[in-house]
């Protein structure tokens, strides 16, 4: 089994949240003796040692010792971590937020860490975390440039640095899930209107002739079971592009309308299953 000695570079890494892409990530990374993890569900801590994770008491023995900290808790969390571990961060060490908020969010983060003594960094994660340790990200902030090489030494080998100021990267991940996660909302409702008036096959197939990627029957079955596993995580995600395009000025009516359509599905999808 990896020990500490397989990656000499890498520094103390604490995980904050340990969801799919904390899972993905430390299996991947084998980070074993050097990372340790918190999760605020207990069953998510019981995933952590089969990870290579070393499961902290708390968040504060997770973070003791930490050289950077990866927060990877769901959205409408994000600023509440920062708040109440900030604190708990050792002097200097970056707190690397990979949430999907928006830049007001991630500015607000930025200023309680950075007023604990806490280093933040603003990170976009830019594709499904399923290229594990490839997958894309953005960095930015006035310490991104030293979070790059830390990451890097963790085994992260696709981050790009967007600029010094915290939430440049969120916004550009923000003001593109405006448009991928409105895609997935809009064939949904488009589907179930095609279907509520027995016209689906037809609309489809037009669909299709009108684009030559891949069949609109396969992009609606993929949208909907994504939004239908992830709704409720993307949900508040679209919440927060909403608040990025109310600060540009821009009313978000379709950023808020998606919102609503990943919400129902999730929800629709957990009550068929509490029927079965």
């Amino acid at each position: 089994m990896p020990d500490s000695n397989s990656l000499p570079n890498a520094p103390r890494v604490a995980l904050i949240g340990f969801g799919e892409a904390g899972e993905k990530f430390a299996r991947a990374g084998k980070w074993h003796g050097h990372a340790r993890g918190w999760d605020i569900k207990p069953e998510r801590r019981a995933l952590m040692a089969r990870c290579g994770v070393e499961t902290g008491a708390d968040a504060r023995h997770a973070l003791k010792d930490a050289g950077i900290a990866i927060s990877l808790v769901t959205a409408d969390a994000a600023l509440t971590a920062a708040l109440d571990y900030a604190p708990l961060l050792p002097n200097g060490a970056l707190w690397c937020d990979m949430n999907s908020v928006s830049p007001a969010t991630k500015q607000a983060a930025a200023a309680a860490v950075e007023a604990a003594g806490g280093r933040y960094v603003d990170v976009a994660v830019m594709a499904p975390v399923d290229s594990e340790l490839a997958v894309p990200m953005l960095l930015a902030g006035p310490h991104a440039a030293a979070a790059k090489d830390l990451l890097a030494a963790l085994g992260f080998s696709n981050a790009r640095l967007v600029g010094d100021e915290v939430g440049r990267a969120s916004a550009i991940k923000m003001i593109r899930s405006v448009m991928v996660k409105g895609i997935e909302a809009l064939s949904a409702e488009c589907a179930a209107a095609a279907e509520a008036a027995g016209v689906l096959d037809e609309v489809v197939a037009s669909l299709d002739a009108s684009e030559r990627r891949a069949g609109w029957a396969e992009r609606i079955a993929y949208n909907l079971g994504r939004m239908e596993l992830h709704g409720l995580r993307r949900a508040a995600e679209m919440e927060e592009s909403a608040a990025t395009l109310l600060g540009l000025g821009v009313e978000p009516v379709m950023t808020r309308g998606t919102a609503e359509r990943q919400r129902r599905a999730a929800q629709k999808r957990h009550e068929r299953d509490q029927a079965a």
